[in-house]
């Protein structure tokens, strides 16, 4: 067995671990025994009678855990399939104002609509904001008839911008009394984990996986430049054009019901290609499995630190994160001297 086959056994091994104590630890912690007969309670496996406590397990833990693992699982296929095709290391999925969008569409929500369609109504508004924030970025890209990773950063940039001033006009003429709300959102929670809202977030997940995976010999010939892809085959431009649609549409749904979780899909890729090298057929599944490891590490933490009370879970990614980029910054400057 080689390094990635012993690098993936060992992340899977340490993923399921931490989902165990994310449903075993929170504001009350519960025994091994109670999380197993709330499963069987919940899935109809068990005869018994379920207590409140077996209800907040299934209905509120689980849910949380598995949204945790898969939207960490997404972020960083995302981050890989992103700096691949734009040749930036530093590009993330949140880089290209899809975040600002889907933050524009739920603080719609929260400040001025309410939740006129029930539980969905939240998801609906934010994936719906990051779409109108992708579709604008490829209107630009197509405007200027080029798909050039340059470009397509800039597009990116100009319409997170945008969004990030439309939020801020409806905080400010928005009702006052959700502010609160919408700061939680805006920095990023699992809250809203919800057996409901789970398709979404795992159609996500199987959308960036499905077609990152299919092409993946076609983002390891971008590796080697634009010409030389071209040379082996590749069509370029419209490959850079699909991943960026792809990558949109996944990171809408994740944000959709996360909020703005930052710096996972840009430290997620750096790890992975440190384990398993820069291949793809490698790199996107051990991408997945550390980025599911990152966020749930970092959501269980969120809710232990300041404990009964919940921090949002983007603090405590963005503090990893800004820590990472510091000693990628100083690797880089160490590789050039």
């Amino acid at each position: 067995m080689g390094r990635f086959g012993l690098s993936l056994i060992l992340g899977a091994t340490v993923l399921v671990a931490l989902l165990l104590l994310s449903v075993l630890y929170g504001s009350s912690n519960v025994p091994v025994s109670e999380v197993f007969a709330a499963i069987a309670s919940g899935l109809g496996f068990s005869d018994v009678e379920p207590n409140p406590m077996h209800r907040i397990i299934f209905d509120l833990r689980l849910p949380r855990a598995l949204f945790a693992a898969l939207i960490g699982a997404g972020l960083g296929m995302v981050g890989v399939v992103l700096q691949t095709t734009t040749r930036n290391d530093l590009a993330d999925p949140f880089l290209f104002g899809l975040s600002s969008g889907a933050a524009a569409g739920a603080v719609l929500v929260i400040t001025v609509t309410g939740d006129v369609l029930g539980v969905w109504t939240l998801p609906l508004a934010a994936f719906s904001g990051g779409l109108v924030a992708s579709g604008i970025v490829l209107l630009l890209v197509r405007a200027l008839q080029s798909s050039a990773p340059e470009k397509l950063i800039l597009a990116g940039l100009a319409v997170s911008f945008l969004f990030a001033a439309v939020t801020n006009y409806l905080i400010f003429s928005g009702d006052n009394r959700a502010a609160h709300s919408v700061i939680f959102w805006m920095l990023g929670g699992l809250g809203l984990a919800r057996w409901e809202t789970l398709p979404l977030v795992a159609v996500g997940l199987a959308l960036i996986a499905a077609y990152s995976v299919w092409r993946n010999r076609w983002l390891d010939a971008l590796l080697t430049g634009d010409v030389t892809a071209a040379s082996l085959g590749v069509p370029v431009g419209r490959l850079r054009t699909r991943m960026f649609l792809i990558s949109a549409l996944a990171t809408a749904a994740f944000v959709s019901v996360a909020g703005v979780i930052g710096f996972v899909g840009l430290m997620v890729p750096h790890v992975a290609r440190g384990l398993v090298g820069p291949m793809h057929r490698n790199l996107l599944p051990m991408a997945a499995t550390i980025g599911a490891i990152l966020l749930t590490a970092s959501d269980i933490t969120s809710r232990l630190l300041l404990a009964p009370q919940e921090l949002p879970v983007g603090i405590v990614t963005t503090s990893v994160g800004s820590g990472f980029v510091f000693l990628l910054l100083l690797g880089t400057k160490r590789g050039v001297r």
